[in-house]
């Protein structure tokens, strides 16, 4: 059974065709980039397939059944802009969020949730951070609460929008290395990414979108150069001056 099926996907936004006539599958055990240049709909991908809004047309399946049946199976990390950092939580109120979906309503946290929180505060490095106010962090530091709520949740499936963005090489390391080992529990782990002289080496298979399905499958049989140009098109020689692309 794939882990994601996605079939026919069209979705618009005020009248303006976003993703076209999107089919592909997601198998478990893998690091998914999925990349494409600004506007190529692919934050709109990750919120079509969560459910997060609705497509004009198409079928998606998770675990074989509709996204809803399968909620404490998922995490989303957003992009970093989409978050509220003055919001008075602290780094360990963050991070405990991601016990909820396996607790009954109004069932309180127990020290074994605690435990599982720590845990992955511990091994995104931010422990020492436990008590303080999220907005009070850096970048990077922000970036691995929400990635630590995500392991804390214990999911199985993985959805990271850009990721990257804003947060130091040492962050980005950890990061991918904790990827990589979920990858390797058997999880499946999809993250929105853009600088491609980095896809290779992070991403055992890739999706290419530039609101069609360009390529999807293998990174050493689809990330090629016949590919990279029909995804970005002119997008391509500004990618090459600023380096993203060699």
């Amino acid at each position: 059974m794939d882990v994601i099926s996605v079939k026919g996907l069209n979705v618009s936004y005020q009248n303006k065709r976003v993703l076209t006539n999107i089919y592909l599958t997601v198998e478990s055990g893998h690091t998914y980039g999925v990349i494409g240049p600004n506007g190529a709909g692919k934050s709109t991908l990750f919120k079509c397939i969560l459910g997060l809004i609705d497509a004009d047309a198409g079928d998606i399946q998770v675990f074989g059944q509709s996204v809803e049946y399968h909620r404490k199976r998922i995490a989303y990390v957003p992009q970093r802009d989409e978050v509220d950092w003055s919001f008075p939580a602290t780094v360990q109120d963050l991070v405990l969020m991601g016990r909820y979906p396996h607790k009954r309503v109004l069932q309180r946290l127990n020290s074994k949730d605690h435990e599982i929180a720590h845990y992955a505060m511990e091994k995104l490095g931010i422990a020492e951070f436990a008590n303080r106010q999220i907005g009070q962090l850096s970048g990077g530091q922000q970036q691995r609460v929400f990635i630590a709520r995500a392991l804390a949740q214990e999911a199985d499936l993985f959805f990271f929008d850009e990721p990257f963005v804003g947060v130091d090489i040492t962050t980005e390391e950890k990061i991918i290395t904790i990827m990589k080992d979920l990858a390797k529990e058997g999880k499946t782990v999809l993250v929105v990414h853009h600088d491609l002289s980095t896809v290779d080496q992070y991403f055992s298979k890739v999706i290419m979108i530039n609101q069609r399905l360009i390529a999807f499958g293998d990174t050493a049989e689809v990330f090629i150069p016949e590919h990279i140009a029909k995804c970005y098109g002119a997008q391509l020689t500004m990618l090459h001056k600023t380096g993203i692309y060699q």
